[in-house]
């Protein structure tokens, strides 16, 4: 088992940033891959970012690209989530999500453990 705690989220304006932090506890090992996703209102949970496990991998949606940036410290077990030049379109519940695989993935089916998430509300 591991568990996972999101924090970080929280009320920003548009144009601002935040950063995002993943916590994981239990069954703990650096050989996992990690990602975020996020759900909007009414809408399915999508793909944000993901790192594999040794961190020399990344990939991210092409609506965050260039804006956000996944990082890991193996040493914590914590993964980040950093988020700037913020937009109201950003707004949603960020989840993090650890695949015991240890390679990236932008499939949500491919993550074996969830945290239960952070709101991040972006005001225009």
């Amino acid at each position: 088992q591991v568990q996972l705690v999101e924090s970080g989220g929280g009320l920003v304006q548009a144009g601002g940033s935040l950063r995002l932090s993943c916590a994981a506890s239990g069954r703990t090992a650096s050989t996992y891959a990690m990602g975020w996703f996020r759900q909007a209102p009414g809408k399915e949970r999508e793909f944000v970012a993901t790192i594999n496990w040794s961190g020399s991998s990344t990939y991210y949606a092409d609506s965050v690209k260039g804006r956000f940036a996944i990082s890991r410290d193996s040493g914590k077990n914590t993964a980040y989530l950093q988020m700037n030049s913020l937009r109201p379109e950003d707004t949603a519940v960020y989840y993090c999500a650890v695949n015991l695989g240890g390679y990236w993935s932008t499939d949500l089916r491919e993550y074996d453990y969830w945290g239960q998430g952070t709101q991040v509300t972006v005001s225009s």
